[in-house]
C-alpha cells in the first residue's frame, strides 16, 4: 500500500514537472511575449523574465524589440532630369507594438524592406542629380516620412533612413569630371588675372616713383644682378644702362668741343661730312675699347 502511495506521489510529481517544463517560458529583457489561447490574442504582452502559459492551449510568440539595420538593394532609376542612377540606403527601424506587428502583418521586415524600395524608387523619380549627391538631409526626411506612414499600422516605427551611395554611369562621371576641371581652370584664371592687376598697379607705382630718382632702377639692377649671382648654376648678362652710353656721349662731345675751341685757331675749319658723325656708336665703340683692355 505504501509502495503504491509513493509510486503515485513520484509519478504525480513527475508529471507536474513535464507540466510546468512545457508551461515555462523565459522572455529576455529585450524581448516580448505574445500569447494566443485557442488562436485568439488572450491578455497583454508578456513582459520579460518567467513566464507560464497552458500547454497545448496557448502559443506564445516572441517579438524582438531591439533596432533593425536592414540594408535596402539598389535601386535603378532616372531622374527628373533624365539622368540614369543607382542607390541604395540603410532603414534604421523597432518594433514598439508587438501585438500589432504579430497581428496586422505577416513578416514586418519583409513588408519594411519592400516599402523602402518602393519608397527609394519614388524618391529617385523626384528627385534631380544636384540633390542626390549634395541635398542627401532632404531626402533622407522624405523617405522616412514614406516609409513611417504605412509601417505605423504594423507596430513599427522608422528611426531613420540613410541613403548610402549613388552610382553614376561612367560617361556621366567623365561628364561632371570635365566640368569640375573646367570651373577649377576658370577660377585659376580669374585668380590670376587679379594678381596680374594688382601687380601691374605697384609696378606703375614703383615706375613713377623710380622715375623722381633715376639712382633707384641703378640700384634695383644691382639687387637683381646680386640675386641672380646667388645662382652659381647660372649664367649671368650684364645689360649696359642707357644713361651709362649717355654719359659717355656727352663726354666725349665735350672733349671734342674742347680740342675744337683749341684748334680753331692753328687750321681751317674741316669740309662738311657727307653725314652727320653717330656719337652713339663712337661711346659704344669706347666703352667696347675699354673693356678690351
Amino acid at each position: 500500500m505504501v509502495e503504491e502511495l509513493v509510486g503515485a506521489v513520484v509519478a504525480a510529481g513527475a508529471g507536474g514537472l513535464v507540466y510546468l517544463a512545457s508551461a515555462a517560458r523565459v522572455v529576455k529583457q529585450y524581448e516580448r511575449g505574445v500569447v494566443f489561447r485557442l488562436g485568439r490574442l488572450h491578455g497583454e504582452v508578456r513582459r520579460p523574465g518567467f513566464n507560464l502559459i497552458v500547454p497545448a492551449v496557448d502559443r506564445m510568440r516572441k517579438v524582438n524589440l531591439q533596432i533593425v539595420t536592414m540594408p535596402v538593394p539598389a535601386q535603378e532609376g532616372i531622374t527628373r532630369d533624365n539622368v540614369t542612377v543607382r542607390v541604395d540606403a540603410v532603414v534604421y527601424f523597432k518594433v514598439v507594438d508587438p501585438a500589432a506587428a504579430v497581428v496586422n502583418v505577416e513578416d514586418y521586415r519583409f513588408a519594411v524592406s519592400q516599402m523602402a524600395q518602393t519608397s527609394l524608387r519614388s524618391i529617385i523619380g523626384k528627385s534631380e542629380l544636384d540633390d542626390l549627391l549634395s541635398n542627401r538631409e532632404k531626402l533622407n526626411q522624405g523617405l522616412e516620412l514614406m516609409i513611417d506612414s504605412p509601417a505605423v499600422e504594423w507596430g513599427v516605427t522608422i528611426d531613420r533612413v540613410e541613403i548610402k551611395d549613388v552610382s553614376l554611369p561612367d560617361t556621366m562621371k567623365r561628364s561632371m569630371a570635365r566640368q569640375a576641371e573646367a570651373d577649377r581652370e576658370r577660377r585659376a584664371r580669374v585668380i590670376n588675372a587679379d594678381a596680374e592687376y594688382q601687380a601691374s598697379k605697384k609696378l606703375s607705382q614703383a615706375a613713377q616713383q623710380m622715375a623722381d630718382t633715376p639712382s633707384a632702377l641703378q640700384l634695383r639692377l644691382l639687387q637683381t644682378v646680386m640675386a641672380v649671382a646667388a645662382e652659381k648654376n647660372s649664367t649671368l648678362v650684364l645689360p649696359i644702362p642707357v644713361e651709362l652710353l649717355r654719359f659717355l656721349e656727352r663726354g666725349h662731345q665735350e672733349s671734342a668741343h674742347q680740342e675744337g675751341t683749341h684748334q680753331e685757331g692753328d687750321r681751317p675749319a674741316p669740309a662738311p661730312a657727307d653725314r652727320p658723325v653717330d656719337t652713339t656708336e663712337q661711346a659704344i665703340d669706347e666703352l667696347r675699347r675699354a673693356v678690351e683692355q
